[in-house]
């Protein structure tokens, strides 16, 4: 099933369930995803946006969210604090298991390969194929840093 898919079958069930905290979040969601897929239009490909770049769309929800967390928290909104990270836990569930630091490793080393790099000068190759394959599942800064230590 495609997360399209999850989204919209996951935005009825919340309704009809009556949870108007996860009805929110998917419509926060699904409203994202129709502007990202609005700005893709090009005239020849109306499609849409590919299934990674609504992954990478759901990491950069959570990252405003983490970073509206450190703001409350330094101004003293604790309560809203914990409503943005109700909705982190809410997005993190169409988000694909998080590879651990084994496998993470051994992907990069793989790809490195893959890719022929040699030199920090193809970092960028690398991380695009990383994104490109394993986006939702993986922490793209750490990832960096990583490859940059196995180039450099």
């Amino acid at each position: 099933m495609s997360l399209r898919t999850k989204l919209s079958d996951d935005l009825k069930e919340s309704l009809k369930a009556k949870n108007p905290a996860k009805t929110a979040i998917v419509r926060l969601i699904l409203a994202a995803l129709k502007d990202k897929d609005i700005a893709a239009r090009d005239g020849v490909n109306n499609a849409g946006i590919s299934e990674a770049e609504i992954l990478r769309l759901l990491e950069s929800m959570i990252k405003q969210r983490r970073e509206s967390i450190v703001m409350y928290e330094k101004g003293g909104g604790i309560e809203q604090a914990k409503a943005e990270q109700a909705e982190i836990d809410l997005i993190q569930e169409y988000l694909p298991q998080k590879l651990d630091d084994a496998a993470v490793d051994a992907i990069i080393a793989q790809t490195i390969t893959a890719v022929g790099a040699t030199s920090v000068k193809d970092m960028g190759k690398v991380i695009a194929v990383l994104r490109e394959k394993y986006s939702g599942q993986m922490d793209f800064g750490a990832a960096s840093g990583i490859v940059k230590a196995k180039l450099s």
